[in-house]
């Protein structure tokens, strides 16, 4: 029994491998310029900075920094998952308040 069991164990490792290498290295469903354009059209503002973070298997989230035309500095967050059928993406929109990230110029 051991004979078998332990072929079998090591063959599904190894099968596991480059799906979750796959997993890994995928890529998000809306890329860092989309985002960047969407925020310029949603605010109306110049952006300043833009950037792409991971966030755990699947998700990504690009942040975009944007100069509103009030003068203020906002963050904006665009949260998407990994590219796949079926993906979708959201912007998590800050508080109606928003005073934790603006900053007046």
């Amino acid at each position: 029994m051991k004979t078998i069991l332990r072929p079998l164990v090591l063959l599904l490792l190894l099968s596991a491998g480059p799906a979750v290498w796959a997993a890994q290295s995928a890529e998000p469903a809306l890329s860092l310029e989309q985002a960047v354009v969407q925020v310029q059209k949603e605010t109306g503002g110049k952006v300043l900075s833009a950037s792409t973070v991971r966030r755990g298997r699947s998700s990504f989230e690009h942040r975009v920094k944007v100069l509103t035309p009030e003068g203020h500095v906002r963050v904006v967050t665009v949260t998407t998952e990994a590219a796949k059928a079926g993906s979708g993406d959201s912007t998590k929109n800050p508080s109606s308040d928003g005073e934790s990230n603006k900053e007046k110029h």
